[in-house]
């Protein structure tokens, strides 16, 4: 079997925000990419698929095994494999990886959080882990890129929970924090009903502004130095942005129409990055 090929079919067939993230990335950068992202997608399916939360959980564990086994022995999986083949060229850190399945795994042990600081915990191990994942790949000079990639990671988040609010609670899972629907005075029984009023409107208002803040302080960490290989990041950046002006622009109504953005903007939005990349000089 051709892993390559297996794990660049996983993004392509996804045709997810990260896709044309990718696009313009050197071959080799792009191989790697996609190997990561597979093993990120696969484990993110062994929670979502499962029939039963125990089922799931033994198949994570399995999975830490198939992980173990790409730094330490011979990996069986196709994602895996091409995962190991990737390693031998980036040396990604294990702990991102163990961060991201502790992260999957909070769906199965929890789906309510009282507070922000308990959501930070999960957004950082299921969204900040991908970006210090990547950052590898891309390869940067200054260490504080990292703190980028955690911020960035963090915000793009927050933006996917406002934007699947409602699915999300139809799976019985809700990630605005407690503390936050206390403060605005938006109830469950509200969310059920999707219920939209000024308390919903003053609640995402709320949310938006913390996910904007999250972006700009990204933006404020990317030393000069990297940014010019950080454009995969920043395209990344800038589609989870527009997605999160969309909230905004259909004042936080989240409930009567979807909010995405077509593929041609996506692809027009990558491109216009990643041609400006080109032209950036760090001094």
């Amino acid at each position: 079997m051709n892993f390559k090929s297996y794990c660049a079919g996983l993004v392509r067939k996804s045709r997810s925000n990260f896709y044309y993230a990718f696009l313009f990335l050197p071959k080799e950068k792009r191989e790697a990419i996609f190997a990561a992202y597979a093993f990120s997608r696969y484990t993110d399916d062994l929670v979502d698929e499962s029939e039963a939360p125990e089922k799931a959980i033994q198949a994570l564990q399995a999975w830490r095994q198939e992980l173990l086994a790409c730094y330490n022995g011979t990996p069986s999986h196709p994602i895996a494999l091409n995962l190991q083949a990737t390693l031998q060229k980036f040396p990604i850190p294990q702990e991102h990886f163990l961060h991201l399945i502790e992260g999957v795994e909070m769906d199965l042990t929890r789906n309510r959080y009282q507070t922000f600081d308990d959501l930070y915990q999960y957004c950082y191990r299921v969204a900040s882990a991908i970006g210090l994942i990547c950052i590898e790949i891309f390869e940067y000079q200054n260490p504080a890129t990292k703190e980028y990639a955690i911020n960035l990671g963090l915000a793009l988040q927050l933006t996917n929970i406002l934007r699947d609010v409602q699915t999300d609670f139809q799976q019985n899972r809700i990630y605005l924090p407690a503390e936050d629907l206390d403060r605005f005075q938006y109830s469950e029984k509200d969310l059920h009903a999707a219920t939209y009023n000024t308390a919903f409107i003053d609640l995402m208002a709320f949310q938006c502004r913390r996910a904007r803040e999250y972006y700009e302080k990204a933006a404020s960490l990317l030393p000069k130095e990297d940014r010019r290989g950080m454009f995969s990041a920043d395209i990344m950046g800038t589609i989870y942005a527009r997605l999160l002006s969309q909230i905004e622009e259909a004042k936080y109504n989240i409930f009567d129409a979807p909010i995405r953005l077509s593929n041609r903007s996506k692809f027009t939005l990558a491109l216009s990055i990643w041609l400006k990349s080109r032209f950036f000089s760090p001094t």
